[in-house]
């Protein structure tokens, strides 16, 4: 199912402009793509791209959660970067290369929108709107994995569960995520029994619930309160770099209201001249 122009100012459920860096194009940079763009529906599990892969598309997930895992010799692998509504899967293709360094894999059931290399490369090296926001998206993204290593490093499990619970809930459209402690674990790159031990701690503060691969989040100002100050700081670099504007509205022009949504907006007047 490829997207049309109809669906350009339209807010309904598997939209592109679900997604923040397409909804944030103008007018005519999102009608070149248009075309291009395909609906997919991803399921937990579903790898995108081995480690070392080959990328022929890039995916725009709009309510689907991707990660990526850098994985090593001994088996073992760790979550170095997450990517919901706010961005793209698939930097490495505008970035002047064509493998992916980790392994791109699915962790939250929804959609996304895939668009193959060469538009997206097209229209990248046009200079325009869409360069600009996938490079300030890319900026963002290296503060996640360099946040993301200092964490896993130096901080309890039970903040770093905090922090990945988060992480999942400001993305997806759910406070029910798809998880088991094995997946957790490598997410972490920590023991199972590690992630048993700190998610029954959250269970008996009553924080979560988990059952049979499925944690639902029940007191989110609980988990805000333990979490490390990562979370934040990672969320403030994206907030800081890329505006959320109305979609369909012409692209670093608009005022965006504070509204109810996972991922808070910000004054686009403040991050970019007009186009």
């Amino acid at each position: 199912m490829r997207a049309s122009a109809p669906d350009l100012y339209h807010t309904a459920a598997d939209t592109p402009r679900q997604n923040h860096l397409l909804a944030a194009l103008s007018a005519e940079e999102y009608l070149r793509l248009a075309p291009h763009l395909e609906l997919v529906q991803l399921s937990v599990g579903r790898v995108l791209c081995e480690s070392q892969g080959h990328l022929g598309h890039a995916y725009f997930p709009t309510t689907s959660f991707i990660a990526t895992l850098c994985d090593l010799e001994n088996g073992s692998s760790v979550e170095i970067a997450v990517t919901g509504h706010e961005g793209i899967v698939g930097t490495p293709l505008y970035m002047g290369g064509d493998t992916n360094a980790g392994r791109i894999v699915v962790r939250g059931t929804g959609t996304a929108y895939r668009l193959r290399a060469e538009p997206l490369k097209r229209e990248f090296e046009r200079g325009g709107n869409l360069q600009f926001l996938l490079l300030r998206y890319t900026q963002a993204l290296m503060t996640q994995i360099a946040r993301t290593a200092v964490c896993n490093s130096y901080h309890p499990i039970e903040q770093q569960l905090c922090r990945s619970l988060l992480a999942r809930l400001d993305r997806m459209a759910t406070d029910e995520l798809e998880a088991t402690h094995e997946s957790i674990a490598q997410t972490l790159g920590v023991r199972r029994e590690s992630v048993t031990a700190a998610a029954a701690k959250l269970q008996a503060a009553g924080a979560i619930r988990y059952v049979r691969g499925r944690i639902t989040v029940l007191d989110r100002p609980m988990l805000e309160a333990h979490v490390c100050e990562c979370h934040a700081a990672i969320k403030a670099e994206f907030e800081r770099l890329l505006p959320r504007p109305v979609p369909g509205a012409p692209a670093c022009r608009v005022t965006v209201a504070r509204t109810a949504t996972r991922w808070p907006a910000v004054n686009p007047s403040r991050l970019c001249a007009t186009p």
